[in-house]
């Protein structure tokens, strides 16, 4: 058996077009901007911009944000191809199973479960941080943070004086007679000065269960339902960014953009990707978890009523609209607020925290911005939910997970064994992982999907030229080449333990193929023909 024996795509347009067996086609062009914007403004906008300004770009993000939004759009116009060309679910594993073969189709599938998965994973653990800071704190520190984290407080105005003879740079985010140390501050400190600092350590993070369960729910009742709730919750967390901006505009402390780059030799920024030029990379590397919204509408394919014109208005429109928005939103963020205190003070809430501390009189636009990003998160999680489950849908029906996956509801025709199934793993993560991981594992996986979907479109254009292409990607083969080596850049920026945990899960993936999913296959039933030959423009006529 060829372990890099094609499904063809015969095969997969045959199973689209069932519709009796299959998913309903309900989504309309509108509906899948709306899946695209729902999934792409949330954590990546309200949480990550803030994490890159303060890890590696500073006031530089906007430029972090360009060179993202870059390899988003030429891995972008490539997923439209795809998606107008084989419009059924499964996304980046679906395309690779054509072009490519079965165990790059498996590597693909088993990458996008750190996008999606892990996406929804992270933007819970955000969804949870940020109902706590609504509630003003009032959610213990123990219940609404995994037991990998712990709060390092230090209470009074001696013990934070004490602190503060040893490091000043320590003491100047304390505020209301409190002080936060970071994980390596709280390191710093000699044995007599750390007695003074009480540590919370976390037990698991009930509100992101609570909204993965809620979510779950909806999902399993219905598509259309669905997509219907996240143009409700787009249509307010769009309106409230617009506000920021346009509020926020007259705040802006033009000596908080210089330098607009993190100067070589700060403390805390050694490395290449932590500061300079070199810092913008790394800056988009951590920020490319905010654009993975625009590639979950692919998975929709098999939804949409017609994928042929839907797919790249959904795919490449709610790409332009959120770059637009994200490099405003930075702009006016670092503006308001200086990079360094998002280190600390704005790090969990950092567009509430620059509202409430230099944004005067604007005390209800922090509590208003709270309640939409709540709502926005919603909607990614909502999203990340729907795009994972049909990749499992669609792994199922080709023998390569158990059949459970693919499992349809008698009567919503939703994959809810499915929807329970990674409401059961995906709570794991967010219960008891910290954010800051999951997340960037996150950017591993769709950074490798788009290395891959990027690829694929070449390689297929030059095996299989003749095929019916509703919507053709420009300039092949530079486009396709520069979204590879972009994104590519972008998976070497990330930080060398992201990596090696997902070099990790990569073998794991590999372990379970060769010891399952390979003997199960569907591609092993008799009859089947691998590498058989995909249809021409006129077998559609």
């Amino acid at each position: 058996m060829s372990l890099f024996r094609k499904k063809s795509l015969a095969t997969l347009l045959e199973t689209a077009a069932d519709s009796e067996k299959g998913l309903k086609r309900t989504l309309g062009a509108t509906n899948l901007v709306a899946l695209g914007i729902g999934a792409i403004i949330g954590a990546g906008l309200f949480v990550r911009t803030a994490a890159a300004a303060a890890e590696a770009s500073g006031p530089g993000v906007t430029l972090s944000f360009i060179v993202a939004a870059i390899g988003c759009a030429f891995a972008g116009l490539c997923y439209a191809e795809f998606a107008s060309m084989i419009p059924i679910a499964g996304s980046a594993y679906a395309y690779s199973y054509v072009t490519m073969g079965e165990l790059v189709a498996w590597i693909i599938g088993w990458a996008l479960i750190m996008e999606y998965a892990l996406g929804a994973a992270t933007v819970s653990i955000a969804w949870s941080e940020y109902l706590n800071n609504l509630l003003g704190g009032s959610i213990p520190y123990q219940w609404c943070h995994s037991p990998f984290e712990a709060l390092h407080k230090v209470v009074g105005s001696d013990a934070i004086a004490q602190i503060g003879a040893f490091n000043a740079e320590f003491i100047k985010t304390a505020k209301d007679g409190a002080l936060i140390l970071t994980e390596k501050q709280f390191e710093a400190l000699p044995a007599n000065l750390s007695s003074l600092v009480a540590v919370t350590h976390g037990i698991v993070n009930a509100p992101a269960l609570i909204i993965l369960l809620a979510l779950t729910l909806l999902l399993i009742k219905g598509t259309q339902e669905s997509a219907m709730v996240n143009a409700i919750i787009v249509f307010i967390k769009v309106a409230i960014v617009l506000l920021f901006i346009a509020l926020g505009w007259q705040f802006i402390n033009p000596a908080n953009h210089t330098p607009y780059l993190i100067p070589e030799g700060t403390t805390g920024h050694e490395g290449f990707f932590k500061h300079g030029y070199g810092g913008i990379l790394g800056g988009a590397a951590i920020v490319f978890f905010a654009f993975i919204g625009f590639d979950a509408v692919s998975t929709a394919a098999q939804e949409a009523k017609n994928p042929k014109r839907d797919m790249p208005i959904g795919i490449l429109g709610s790409l332009v609209v959120c770059t637009i928005l994200y490099i405003l939103f930075g702009h006016v963020l670092t503006g308001v607020a200086n990079w360094q205190e998002f280190k600390t003070s704005g790090k969990e809430a950092s567009v509430a925290y620059a509202i409430q501390t230099y944004m005067h009189g604007y005390g209800w636009l922090a509590t208003a911005v709270t309640v939409a990003i709540l709502a926005g998160f919603s909607s990614v999680i909502l999203v990340m939910l729907m795009g994972q489950s049909r990749i499992f849908y669609t792994m199922s029906n080709d023998g390569l997970i158990p059949k459970a996956f693919g499992d349809l509801h008698p009567k919503f025709k939703t994959p809810y064994k499915a929807n329970w199934i990674l409401f059961v793993f995906v709570g794991l993560f967010a219960a008891f992982v910290p954010g800051s991981v999951a997340g960037d594992l996150t950017s591993f996986g769709t950074l490798f999907a788009f290395v891959l979907v990027s690829a694929g479109v070449w390689i297929m254009r030059r095996t299989d030229p003749n095929i019916e292409r509703p919507f053709r990607t420009p300039w092949v083969p530079l486009v396709p080449i520069l979204g590879v080596v972009i994104c590519a850049g972008m998976i070497i920026a990330l930080d060398l333990e992201t990596l090696k945990v997902a070099f990790i899960w990569m073998i794991i993936g590999l372990v379970i193929y060769f010891a399952y999913s390979r003997k199960t296959s569907k591609l092993n039933e008799p009859g089947h023909r691998p590498g058989e030959i995909l249809p021409k423009k006129s077998d559609f006529n």
